[in-house]
């Protein structure tokens, strides 16, 4: 089933106390375990979208892609040079309260917070 994950970043040098101001929303669809469904994704592709917010910057709209190195991103824009890895992706259970970490257009891996995971309707 799809599901509405949102992200906060997490305590970082720059931000001691984490930031509700930074992070993401996305689609995934997880199995009951709350691990990342492969074929689910394969099916809803389309359906699974980022929305990128950064406090001071324009907010970005992309897609949840496997890179051609079997490797699970955010992507913005056709080509590889905006891919946001997500690490270990495959192996994170998702869940409130749980930390996935993800490397940003900058290069800088930095922790996120999974803040809500809400069953996702789409037309």
């Amino acid at each position: 089933m799809l599901k509405k994950i949102v992200l906060h970043l997490a305590r970082t040098k720059e931000f001691p106390e984490g930031s509700r101001h930074h992070g993401y929303e996305f689609v995934a669809p997880l199995d009951g375990e709350g691990h990342l469904d492969v074929d689910g994704w394969q099916k809803e592709k389309d359906a699974c979208k980022v929305h990128r917010f950064w406090q001071g910057e324009d907010d970005e709209n992309g897609h949840l892609i496997r890179t051609r190195g079997g490797k699970w991103a955010f992507s913005y824009a056709p080509g590889e040079d905006d891919d946001e890895p997500i690490f270990k992706f495959m192996q994170h259970q998702l869940k409130e309260g749980e930390y996935i970490s993800i490397t940003e257009h900058d290069g800088v891996t930095r922790p996120f917070l999974i803040v809500t995971i809400r069953d996702h309707f789409h037309a």
